[in-house]
């Protein structure tokens, strides 16, 4: 696969020990290529969300390697792990993780905060984010204030203001209705297309995998299949 962004080799997670040890990842190899859109599916237990937060160097793996752009993650130190893992990701969960008593403005700019940018430009790229899933005009409200659908498109602001390589998306409309989760999923789509963002989608919903270009499926923690699909997200 050429541009490779994000791979695996012989990756492997176990939890617990002795009597209680679970295999929850029993060596995994991948290769997701800049621009991609990938679907991680799988049922509960399969794997696919221990999988999901290795990838985006939320946990460390118990064996194995995680290369970003060729560079093995494994052995960077925490400092300089958690400065890439905000400034070439943005995450998008089904729970939103968001301060429900500060301004939408506030919770947009967080990661921009963590990188050290100044006030001037966090709020401008935070407005510049807003603009881009339709609600700079909420930009005073408090997060508790929105609706469903509204929290999910801030969080997507949240994602893209840093301008990511990658958006992890953990069953991005499992809380919303189905027209909401649409427009959701358009918004995702749109953003990988537009801005050749690699968008990596864990769900157990066919159908919004079936718009993914590529398919993983995960199961007892190994991959079961790994396809191509022709159809994709349409435009």
């Amino acid at each position: 696969m050429t541009n490779t962004l994000l791979s695996t080799h012989n990756l492997k997670k176990v939890y617990g020990k002795r009597d209680t040890v679970f295999e929850a990842l029993k060596g995994i190899d991948i290769e997701i290529g800049a621009g991609e859109s990938v679907a991680i599916i799988g049922k509960s237990g399969s794997g696919k969300s221990t999988l999901m937060h290795l990838l985006a160097l939320l946990d460390k793996p118990t064996e194995g390697e995680i290369r970003l752009n060729g560079k093995n993650t494994s052995k960077l130190k925490k400092r300089k792990l958690n400065r890439l893992r905000n400034k070439e990701f943005g995450f998008v969960f089904q729970s939103f993780f968001m301060n429900a008593n500060d301004s939408v403005l506030n919770n947009v700019i967080l990661p921009l905060k963590i990188a050290g940018i100044g006030r001037r430009e966090r709020k401008r790229r935070a407005m510049e984010a807003l603009k881009i899933v339709e609600l700079d005009d909420k930009f005073k409200n408090k997060a508790k204030d929105l609706s469903g659908g509204q929290k999910q498109r801030v969080c997507i602001a949240r994602a893209i203001v840093n301008n990511p390589k990658v958006i992890f998306a953990d069953e991005p409309t499992g809380n919303l209705d189905s027209a909401t989760g649409d427009k959701i999923e358009k918004l995702l789509f749109d953003l990988n297309r537009e801005k050749n963002i690699t968008l990596i989608v864990v769900t157990h919903d066919e159908e919004l995998a079936a718009k993914c270009k590529r398919q993983i499926r995960i199961a007892d923690g190994t991959v079961v299949s790994d396809v191509k699909t022709k159809k994709g997200a349409k435009k």
